[in-house]
């Protein structure tokens, strides 16, 4: 099973402005020796050497991760924020091309719906996208943000067909079981969990934790015991989520905190605050492998989401 991020926002999609870019390069500047320029050996070592703040950025567009199964012609989709603009590009280069899409929804929020409008597989009358959800309503709510005066064309001009899925129970999508389970969020959000041959991913979104997560009841146990990657919401500074609270949001500490509670192989961080810089971003990670080590749990991987992250297991 492959997982991609495509789109790590929450709230909104974040460009990176054009002072942050400077301050980067000015930052880079200040660090270079002369030694570091002698050859192109040298600049590639200095390169590489930079903070990761530094060289790269962990990316503005908003929610959507895929899953790649066995099966190569399909794939499975997390959410349309403006990260599916990405995705949908990537597939158009693609040697083999996918040509049916199976789009599952957390909630129905702008910012995880704002990029199916632009997402190119669906204007092909030879694709097929799949949309799950276990909310009432999901084709209304999709064309609801491409009529007049919001969007050019109305959601017909997607010439794709189009099936939409009430979820009630696990459904098997491409070789992998499906279940989902409704987290703490304004209005409702779902969390879904991927298990292919034994291995589960566990998709969890703008969710704010709270003491019913952590308890080992038989629901608990079977979604999220012993987990080999989880994608969750870790939008906040602990002092962050206690002035937000029920804002939807989880405080990176509490997201470690739940991850150990359950036996999680490894954790990503997702749904970064628009405000937060890169610099920010990876002073959380940091401070989340601080706290995991003071906890002295071994065997715990914390990885910070960027897009063009690809994760295997």
């Amino acid at each position: 099973m492959k997982i991609h991020f495509w789109g790590v926002r929450g709230s909104t999609p974040t460009p990176v402005m054009p002072s942050r870019v400077q301050s980067k390069i000015s930052a880079i500047v200040e660090r270079i020796k002369p030694g570091d320029l002698a050859d192109a050996e040298s600049r590639e070592k200095f390169l590489a050497g930079l903070e990761p703040w530094l060289f790269g950025t962990v990316g503005g567009n908003s929610a959507c991760v895929s899953v790649e199964s066995r099966s190569q012609d399909e794939c499975i989709v997390f959410d349309c924020g403006s990260g599916i603009r990405e995705l949908g590009a990537a597939a158009l280069n693609e040697t083999r091309k996918k040509n049916r899409y199976h789009i599952f929804f957390s909630h129905f929020h702008w910012d995880h719906i704002q990029g199916l409008p632009f997402f190119g597989p669906g204007y092909n009358h030879q694709n097929r996208i799949e949309f799950y959800s276990p909310v009432p309503g999901m084709e209304n709510f999709l064309c609801g943000q491409m009529e007049t005066p919001y969007f050019p064309v109305n959601f017909n001009a997607m010439g794709c067909v189009k099936t939409f899925h009430l979820l009630e129970n696990k459904i098997n999508v491409c070789g992998c079981g499906i279940s989902y389970k409704k987290m703490n969020h304004p209005g409702g959000s779902y969390a879904y969990c991927v298990n292919e041959e034994g291995k589960r991913f566990i998709y969890s979104t703008d969710t704010e934790l709270t003491a019913e997560d952590f308890l080992k009841t038989e629901e608990n146990e079977a979604f999220f015991r012993g987990a080999d990657l989880l994608v969750i919401d870790c939008q906040y500074t602990l002092g962050e989520a206690i002035e937000k609270y029920n804002w939807g949001h989880s405080a990176f500490s509490m997201a470690v905190d739940f991850t150990v509670n359950w036996g999680i192989k490894h954790m990503v961080m997702f749904h970064h605050d628009p405000s937060y810089d890169d610099q920010k971003l990876y002073g959380l990670l940091q401070s989340a492998k601080w706290y995991l080590e003071r906890m002295n749990i071994k065997g715990i991987e914390l990885t910070l989401a960027y897009e063009g992250l690809e994760i295997l297991i």
